[in-house]
């Protein structure tokens, strides 16, 4: 076994409140030998619970309580690549990525471990609990998914396949950082910015630092905000111009070869596993079950979600040549005469909002408020416990029962920062190893002048309520096993309790606790309520298409046969593309996908590859949920405490299907999605 030196902070468990990492101690230097050591730790637990004469439920207590060290050290470093990265970070990602990934597999194909899951599936004791089952049962087919049936040539074939995927995925994620930072538009008058607010604009000055100007940083989307407020054409151009170029241009942050190559490697894999496809192999574990149903609902969508995307953009083509501006509408116009037409048929002006969403007021009345009425569940702000990062705020969360775990909020951009927003988890919740949870939610907020409040757009309301939900699911989270701990239930489940949890966030009675005026504290005015709730309800053919168009285009990078991108150039990605949109029947010149191929993180650098359609699935559960509640009084703390029992104190403990029959008494049904998305003709 590899020697850890004591003094690295990975060396034993944390002694700190939850566990929390001593981030305080912790260096790039501290990751190498604790995952030498970890790795090697981890492979002698296995041998020695092989060699003991364990019963079944003693085996898979100590299957699951090994690997600690190389656990813990993990767990901070995959989080901080993402949240606070720098050159001496990624070069031990390029570095370990794949050496971990190998590693695993070592572990999960052990032939004896196999055979021992095998051997106790077939005959499981009868005193095991259902949790207990469940997990020899997802084991099993772990086995089976992960190659522990192939020869011995296929096996080492499927190990080179992992780890040459694990630094592509890598690398993916690398260029796309930096390219998306080479990225920001810069602009060096204030009148090329016309439209944006006072706070914006100070906002894109601090960006631009001692290069003078302005600066405005793109977002992992193909929709930038600023484009809703932008009124020089030309700017806008050049903000959507930069975003949709992004990985595509040529030179060292070339995403093109990266991708194919994931795509290709993945297709072989899933052959090698005996799928027909890398999308086959995914939705096989998934609650959809198998491609044609996921793929199915997708189809099924398209056509009405498209029809009303025409519908919107003839309305905003009257509005641009009313303008005087010359057709035909453009992608970089639609944000901003979509706006035009919410302030005029809504009376909503999202930019005139701002100053009622103050970012603490929203976290604290809207987002910790909604959650103590539905989960009785407290917030007490920790100064006495290390952070990653001084943007980073730590919160304790308690409920009648006592502490419940920790909460750490990580509101603003920075260029060490990926994009988008997340949540994830430094300790996960397990009886077994008597962890309590600690998770983390990252946004991507425009950091506020100084001394000026951080003001939020509508979207990034949302957005917080939304990544709240899977907070809620990570700190409510009650299993023995931290295998199944919070969000490890199925990609197209994971995103029904945030999705849930999002609907909360412009609820009239929630709306009158945080949505106050910055400077007098006056609520928002009771029309700007309604109109604001009625305007969110417009444009879902530009949202629906946009999805939907990624959605499909991850599907058929996915369902390539092996051997069908042999030969291919870099830019036959760009063909690719579009001939799969449109097949899809979705290819809108003014609706590009919310994500396009060289900038779609969640498929080619996350975990999120041929499940991307999982959004609208899980939307079905939450859009039939949100009528429960509806039907039955709405934010009560009764109906909390049901949603917790059934759904999100279970993990992946249970099949989640059987915990949504048992929140809801049947099936989920279509109907609720369709009528919210105004598809009641798909």
């Amino acid at each position: 076994m590899s020697p850890l030196a004591a003094d690295n902070p990975f060396a034993a468990p944390s002694d700190l409140p939850f566990a929390v990492p001593p981030f305080d101690r912790i260096r790039a230097e501290h990751y190498a030998p604790a995952f030498e050591a970890g790795m090697a730790e981890h492979l002698a637990e296995v041998d020695a619970l092989l060699a003991a004469d364990l019963d079944a439920a003693a085996f898979l207590d100590a299957l699951q309580s090994a690997g600690q060290l190389l656990g813990r050290a993990e767990a901070v470093f995959h989080n901080l690549v993402g949240t606070d990265a720098d050159d001496a970070l990624r070069a031990v990602q390029e570095e370990f990525s794949p050496r971990l990934s190998a590693h695993h597999d070592a572990v999960r194909l052990d032939p004896r471990v196999v055979q021992r899951v095998r051997e106790l599936h077939e005959d499981p004791a009868p005193d095991l609990d259902p949790e207990q089952r469940r997990l020899l049962t997802e084991l099993h087919r772990d086995a089976a998914r992960s190659g522990a049936l192939l020869d011995e040539p296929g096996a080492a074939r499927l190990r080179e396949l992992n780890e040459e995927l694990s630094r592509l995925t890598t690398r993916f994620d690398v260029e796309l950082l930096a390219d998306t930072n080479a990225l920001a538009v810069h602009v060096d008058a204030a009148a090329d910015l016309e439209g944006l607010g006072a706070g914006e604009l100070a906002r894109a000055a601090a960006a631009a630092g001692e290069r003078g100007g302005y600066l405005l940083p793109l977002v992992l989307p193909t929709g930038q905000p600023v484009l809703e407020s932008l009124r020089r054409r030309e700017t806008r151009r050049r903000v959507h111009e930069a975003s949709v170029s992004r990985g595509g241009r040529g030179g060292e942050h070339d995403t093109r070869a990266v991708l194919q190559r994931i795509a290709a490697l993945r297709a072989e894999r899933a052959v090698l596993l005996s799928h027909p496809d890398h999308a086959s192999w995914v939705i096989a574990d998934e609650t959809a079950g198998d491609v044609e149903a996921a793929a199915g609902m997708l189809r099924r969508l398209a056509p009405a979600a498209v029809a009303n995307a025409r519908r919107e953009e003839a309305e905003l083509t009257g509005l641009l040549l009313a303008d005087g501006e010359e057709g035909p509408l453009r992608p970089w116009d639609w944000a901003y005469y979509a706006e035009r037409l919410r302030r005029q048929r809504f009376a909503v002006d999202a930019e005139a909002l701002r100053p009622w969403f103050e970012l603490e007021r929203v976290l604290v009345d809207g987002v910790f408020a909604t959650a103590t009425a539905l989960y009785g569940l407290t917030f007490t702000e920790r100064t006495d416990v290390p952070v990653f990062s001084p943007d980073v705020r730590a919160f304790e969360v308690a409920d009648e029962s006592g502490p419940l775990g920790l909460y750490l909020f990580d509101p603003y951009a920075r260029e060490s920062k990926r994009g988008g927003a997340w949540m994830s988890s430094f300790v996960e919740q397990s009886r077994l190893l008597g962890q309590r949870p600690v998770v983390v939610n990252c946004l991507n907020v425009a950091r506020p002048a100084a001394g000026d409040p951080a003001l939020l757009s509508v979207d990034e309301v949302e957005t917080l309520f939304h990544e709240f939900g899977h907070t809620l699911h990570g700190l409510l989270s009650d299993v023995r096993f931290p295998r199944f701990s919070g969000t490890s239930v199925p990609r197209d489940f994971v995103e029904f309790p945030s999705q849930v949890n999002e609907f909360w966030g412009f609820e009239p009675e929630v709306l009158a606790r945080y949505a106050r005026h910055v400077e007098t504290g006056e609520p928002l005015p009771a029309d700007a309520v309604d109109g604001l709730r009625a305007a969110r309800g417009y444009g879902q053919g530009f949202a629906t298409t946009e999805y939907l168009a990624a959605a499909l285009l991850d599907q058929a990078w996915h369902r390539l046969a092996p051997g069908a991108l042999d030969g291919a150039a870099p830019e036959d990605v760009e063909r690719f593309e579009a001939e799969a949109l449109a097949e899809a029947g979705v290819a809108l010149e003014t609706v590009p996908p919310r994500y396009r191929s060289t900038y779609f993180h969640h498929v080619f650098g996350g975990g999120y590859a041929a499940a991307y359609y999982s959004y609208v699935w899980s939307e079905v559960l939450d859009a039939d949920t949100v009528e429960w509640f509806a039907e039955n009084g709405g934010l009560r703390r009764e109906n909390g405490d049901r949603f917790r029992a059934a759904v999100l104190s279970r993990g992946g403990s249970v099949d989640p299907l059987e915990a949504y029959r048992e929140f809801r008494g049947r099936d989920a049904r279509l109907e609720p999605l369709l009528r919210r998305r105004g598809l009641d003709g798909a």
